[in-house]
């Protein structure tokens, strides 16, 4: 025999989170490499923000190089951030499409921590990012990717889409 809470959880796992159920998500942050390892995590965050209306930022961190000197760091960077930039404009063009509040950001950093900054910073309500899947019998192994070091230190939900 079941008791109450046991029913109410299965049910509960048996549909999906409606806008209409209370739970909210005002603010999404998606952390993007600019690859086509994101298309899964976009197409999700796309179809979630639609579903509760959020507002969405679109977010890439270049990864800093360390020794390069502050007069190198300027000629270095410039250009990647110019192209992340135009990369993320296009990547907003099916948000705008469905009426949705979007923007976009470039940070010059380590990747989780400037994830995790940016959560905190914005008032983010769910991260929402690619993961690649884990095999079992692999140890360790992902244990030091950006989204495990996202999921343990941020401090607002995270979906991770694979």
């Amino acid at each position: 025999m079941k008791t109450g809470l046991a029913r109410r959880a299965q049910r509960g796992s048996r549909r999906s989170i409606r806008a209409d159920d209370g739970l909210r998500f005002r603010h999404i942050l998606v952390p993007v490499d600019l690859s086509q390892r994101n298309a899964r995590a976009l197409r999700t965050s796309l179809g979630l923000a639609r579903q509760w209306r959020s507002r969405v930022t679109l977010f890439h961190v270049i990864e800093r190089v360390p020794g390069l000197g502050s007069a190198e760091l300027e000629a270095f960077y410039r250009p990647l951030v110019e192209r992340s930039e135009r990369e993320l404009r296009r990547a907003v063009s099916p948000f705008r499409k469905q009426g949705l509040e979007v923007t976009a950001e470039v940070r010059v950093g380590e990747p989780a921590t400037e994830v995790v900054r940016a959560t905190l910073r914005k008032g983010v309500d769910l991260v929402v990012m690619g993961s690649h899947k884990v095999r079992a019998g692999n140890g360790a192994r992902g244990w030091g990717t950006t989204s495990y070091k996202v999921g343990i230190f941020c401090q607002c939900p995270i979906l991770l889409v694979k």
